[in-house]
């Protein structure tokens, strides 16, 4: 009798043929819902129709509609970002890597990428599976929708239809993750950025319970969901640069590109309301949309059998300030500045963080402060919440490791840990005077070591260190020199 070929797997809309690859086989393109064209751009996700015959999945396929982004001032993000928008309906699918057949059902990881809500795509370099299959286990990337079809809040639209698109996965996934070897059982939602505050949103939404076991969220926020009030801001400013009444109804024939071309023209928005901040510090506008935090929601109970491991990088904020060289000449007054978009009282929050910091220089502070405001704080608040009301574990880290990219001022910063995760170090494009990685040999045992703890977490709900509890709040500091 002739063996199966692992190369083609049945799932819930049809057969799909991916390719071999030393660890197992790789699918791309592989459809998780219906094509969200039309008015669909802007409802829930609904099921994809079955195909007839086998679809080739042996190639990347489209990505969501975006914005050309591959830098970072003067620093090459393009295997972070990828190769931006790729043309295509039927755009909402999974890229799969599974390991060789044989053995038990393996562990299923599904990774949710960033970019500020508005750009990214399961097509990033960084994002390369095969460490995982070659791991023992199936990893899952994900696309899902961005910018105005993705997270614009419309009076007569679903809001969070890119995190909806997510949980869909995570359904299609549930029904379709044996197939490829994978266990339903023992799913891990991971995601970094905007994809790790989408993690924080799943499991904070009461539609998640039982479809996914674990959770990472790297350098996201429990606390950076916009008020609706916030969110209508953005709203309103869409409708006076189309000239239409911004409604899900005057937006559906609105091509593609009309709304990239708005969603680009949309930074500097002021956000801040008489009552709430802006949570992302003017770096996006687009977030998830709700009258309560995410964190608020774990803190009441809410995904509280899941294990969470959580955490941010040392320099977070290094990445939005060194690439466009603001931080080399940083004045007290551009410290005072950043501190004002996250604190009512600048002066006393400058004064607090020189006291915790006597020796940081103006740099150092304006990185810190914006570290904070951005990820590091939101952060500490969901893992706080949900230590205090889970029956699944907690467990945080801070990535410390220095990047020497940017003459050094890079350092742990914002996206520095991805590479480590995915232990893809030797890719080209991360390296070099205007890559990620810098010009140092960044150290192979770290990246096996974090890839290693991100499995392990996968397998166990047990990273490798002590659970943070709200009595003994541990921190894992890794790469730390």
């Amino acid at each position: 009798m002739e063996p199966a070929d692992p190369t083609i797997v049945t799932t819930t809309s049809g057969p799909v043929r991916g390719r071999r690859h030393a660890h197992g086989t790789v699918f791309f393109d592989v459809p998780y819902c219906a094509p969200p064209v039309g008015h669909a751009r802007f409802a829930a996700p609904s099921p994809h129709q079955r195909w007839t015959g086998i679809r080739d999945s042996t190639r990347p396929g489209p990505t969501a509609p975006q914005p050309a982004r591959d830098s970072f001032g003067t620093l090459d993000m393009s295997p972070y970002f990828g190769p931006g928008g790729q043309r295509g309906d039927d755009y909402l699918t999974v890229n799969l890597w599974a390991p060789h057949p044989g053995g038990p059902p393996r562990p299923v990881m599904v990774f949710v990428h960033g970019g500020g809500f508005v750009a990214g795509s399961n097509r990033a370099p960084l994002y390369d599976g095969t460490a995982f299959a070659r791991d023992g286990v199936v990893l899952i990337t994900v696309n899902y929708r961005l910018g105005i079809p993705g997270f614009l809040h419309l009076p007569d639209a679903p809001d969070n239809r890119g995190m909806l698109d997510v949980l869909a996965a995570l359904h299609w996934i549930r029904k379709n993750a044996a197939g490829f070897g994978g266990d339903p059982g023992n799913v891990t939602l991971f995601g970094q950025s905007a994809g790790a505050t989408i993690v924080g949103g799943v499991l904070a939404d009461p539609a998640s319970t039982g479809l996914f076991r674990r959770g990472v969220s790297q350098s996201g926020s429990g606390t950076g969901a916009f008020t609706p009030d916030q969110a209508g801001v953005v709203t309103a400013a869409v409708g006076r640069r189309l000239e239409l009444e911004p409604t899900a109804k005057a937006l559906a024939d609105v091509p593609d590109e009309q709304l990239v071309a708005v969603t680009a023209g949309l930074t500097g928005l002021d956000l801040r309301t008489s009552t709430h901040h802006d949570p992302l510090g003017g770096i996006t506008s687009f977030s998830l949309v709700g009258e309560h935090q995410p964190a608020t929601a774990v803190a009441a109970g809410q995904g509280s059998e899941v294990d969470l491991l959580i955490g941010t990088n040392r320099d977070e904020g290094a990445l939005y300030l060194a690439p466009p060289g603001l931080l080399a000449n940083t004045t007290d007054a551009d410290v005072r500045d950043t501190a004002a978009k996250f604190h009512p009282d600048p002066d006393e929050a400058v004064r607090a963080y020189r006291t915790q910091h006597p020796a940081a220089s103006a740099a150092d502070l304006r990185t810190a402060i914006l570290s904070d405001g951005l990820f590091t704080n939101g952060t500490r608040q969901m893992a706080a919440a949900h230590a205090r009301a889970a029956t699944g574990r907690t467990y945080r880290y801070e990535f410390a490791w220095r990047s020497d990219a940017i003459d050094g001022q890079l350092g742990a910063g914002h996206v520095v840990e991805l590479p480590f995760v995915f232990d893809c170090l030797s890719l080209p494009s991360l390296r070099g005077p205007s890559g990620l990685l810098g010009t140092a040999e960044p150290p192979a045992p770290l990246a096996a070591y974090v890839h290693q703890s991100w499995i392990r977490f996968a397998e166990t709900g047990n990273p490798g260190w002590p659970v943070h509890e709200p009595t003994r709040g541990h921190i894992q500091h890794i790469g730390a020199a």
